[in-house]
């Protein structure tokens, strides 16, 4: 029988464990781990010679005291430190929750995001939360989000439904930029409006027009499963791995195809890497998937002697 001094010492380390559990998840690895999770994705058909080396962030979520604008310069210090070749940023960029102590406003992160540097240069989409968080761009059911507007402002090109042409070393490829799929979710708070996402990957696909590779960027990574082999790669954030991760398995992903897209590197008919990003959606607590640089270094797979 359980006597019950043993009963209060079981107690007792249980909800010492559940405390020292949750400080970890809230105060440590949220605000003081910050990693570089390298890739090396070696796509079918993509050509011989050209390795493209791209850093990737994704998921900021700036605010007060959880992503700071000091812990921003850090980010974007070690991000320039990979010495890329490209710099992308997939989305989500606003506060992706209320419990924080002070807003960011657009145009302050956008002037710190404004130092990442790359010879190919600094490229961006929207996530979801950066629609959400502009309410008269809900109300009006189109329009430039606040977030579009300071990172242009700062000279950062933000993608919807584009794809530019860039080449290294005298090789080209494509970099498309899809439209937040989730963009008008919660529009319904407002009022109707005839659509939820701005994505259009046909149109976006429909403006490159060589058989270059592409790079295409989707915040939201469901997309993958609708994404043909004449993409290369897919670089996608918005799943944070889950912000809980436990022995590589996440118990809650916000995507409908469940842990296949929760974080790390994924095949479809393409290569897809999704980030666990840096900051925090919905509450300020990470556990088993620190925030992160995603580093993926892209070139053709070595051929197999005989």
């Amino acid at each position: 029988m359980l006597s019950r001094r043993r009963f209060i010492q079981l107690s007792t380390g249980a909800a010492a464990i559940g405390l020292s559990t949750a400080s970890y998840g809230v105060g440590i690895e949220p605000l003081l781990r910050l990693r570089v999770a390298d890739y090396q994705v070696h796509p079918q058909r993509w050509p011989a010679g050209l390795t493209l080396k791209i850093a990737a962030i994704a998921d900021v979520h700036a605010c007060h005291p959880w992503m700071s604008l000091a812990h921003i310069e850090t980010i974007v210090a070690h991000t320039n430190a990979l010495q890329p070749d490209i710099i992308v940023m997939l989305g989500d960029y606003v506060a992706g929750h209320r419990y924080l102590i002070g807003r960011i406003e657009a145009p302050e992160w956008a002037a710190v995001l404004a130092g990442l540097k790359a010879p190919l240069g600094v490229h961006a989409i929207l996530g979801n939360h950066d629609y959400w968080d502009d309410h008269s761009v809900q109300r009006a059911g189109h329009g430039a989000p606040a977030a579009r507007r300071a990172l242009e402002a700062v000279g950062i090109p933000v993608y919807e439904n584009v794809a530019v042409r860039l080449s290294k070393d005298g090789q080209p490829f494509w970099l498309a930029g899809l439209g937040d799929q989730l963009a008008y979710w919660p529009a319904r708070r407002f009022r109707p409006v005839p659509r939820i996402g701005v994505d259009d990957l046909k149109a976006t696909l429909a403006k490159v027009t060589d058989d270059a590779p592409v790079i295409l960027l989707a915040h939201e990574p469901d997309v993958a499963m609708r994404v043909p082999s004449r993409v290369a790669q897919q670089l996608s954030g918005h799943t944070h791995g889950g912000q809980v991760r436990l022995l590589g398995w996440s118990p809650v992903v916000p995507s409908r195809y469940g842990n296949k897209f929760a974080y790390g590197h994924a095949r479809t008919a393409c290569d897809v890497i999704v980030s666990g990003g840096l900051g925090c959606s919905i509450v300020p607590v990470r556990i088993g998937v620190p925030p992160e640089i995603v580093q993926v270094t892209v070139s053709a797979a070595l051929a197999v002697m005989s």
